[in-house]
């Protein structure tokens, strides 16, 4: 079961893609699961958040504030002021603009500490940036999403404030909760996390897209072109920064991933609780959700077959 489980999460973003492609190609198959199942399906990954959060990991706040102030500070400039840029340099319509906006602005995904491991990343550094851009979502993304698009449509800041609380802060401190009181069989159940998680999230890819298969269809190319740039654009500049302030190479493995991975799917779930009336607002999260897991795993694979090129010192 151990190697089953290795075997899902390693393989994390073929089995993301392949709901996505299943979805499109047989949207009836899966849409008639209500988009209100997205809520739960989050709050069920955040869950194991908590459950994998261990004191040492929160302690990296305390211990390396530079280290986690840089990633979130990278997380939430870079991301959503490089959706707006991209918005504007591709001329979006006003609906897939929000969507790409809402993906910007929201806080780093926690594939992206599947991917941190993945990577030879520093794992630490990922949970605690993680942990840390989740707690300042339910202020920072309903204030980013405001700022960026609250001249394109009408901006619910607070409604989306607590709707973050309910699907991201509280389902995190319920897991905390269960860990503290339930050691025992929170570690039996740990290990095979990062494949459950693995496979909520395809889950939660396959009932998006599914229902915005035709908006997928209608939005073309390009709003995938934008998506693509957005996350690879974040992969990149997290990288360059890191390199620029001379971060060792784990360090800044895992700085990059972190702030080109998003929450996508709190993404998509904002779009829909939000902004209804702008359906093809869920379309970016939905690709993204795709595109993501794919870069994140193409970019491990990378960092992993890359490390004899790079210099002694870097690679401390």
């Amino acid at each position: 079961m151990k190697k089953i489980c290795d075997f899902i999460a390693r393989w994390m973003g073929v089995l993301v893609l392949l709901a996505g492609a299943v979805s499109v190609l047989w949207p009836q198959g899966f849409s008639w699961i209500d988009t209100k199942t997205i809520n739960p399906l989050l709050g069920v990954i955040m869950f194991g958040m908590g459950l994998t959060l261990k004191p040492q990991d929160l302690k990296v706040v305390v211990q390396r504030p530079k280290d986690i102030a840089v990633g979130c500070l990278a997380q939430f400039i870079i991301m959503p002021g490089t959706a707006w840029l991209l918005t504007q340099a591709f001329g979006l319509p006003k609906e897939l603009a929000l969507g790409v906006i809402l993906v910007g602005c929201c806080p780093g995904g926690t594939a992206s500490n599947v991917i941190t491991y993945l990577a030879g990343g520093d794992l630490a550094l990922s949970v605690g940036m993680t942990a840390t851009s989740t707690l300042l979502a339910p202020l920072l993304t309903p204030l980013l999403v405001f700022l960026l698009a609250g001249t394109m449509v009408e901006v619910d800041t607070v409604g989306m404030l607590l709707s973050i609380v309910y699907v991201v802060i509280a389902p995190i401190v319920a897991g905390l909760f269960f860990q503290r009181f339930l050691p025992r069989l929170t570690q039996r159940v740990t290990p095979y996390l990062p494949a459950f998680s693995s496979l909520v999230i395809a889950m939660t890819v396959t009932i998006v897209v599914s229902h915005t298969a035709d908006n997928l269809l209608r939005g073309g190319l390009m709003v995938i072109l934008v998506v693509m740039l957005h996350n690879l654009c974040g992969l990149g500049l997290g990288f360059c920064l890191g390199r620029l302030i001379h971060m060792p190479r784990a360090k800044n493995i895992a700085v990059a991933i972190e702030v080109g991975m998003q929450n996508s799917g709190l993404a998509s779930s904002l779009a829909v609780m939000h902004f209804a009336a702008y359906p093809l607002a869920t379309v970016p999260g939905a690709i993204f959700s795709v595109w993501h897991n794919i870069s994140g795993a193409l970019a491990a694979s990378w960092f992993r077959h890359h490390d004899k090129n790079l210099p002694t010192d870097y690679t401390k």
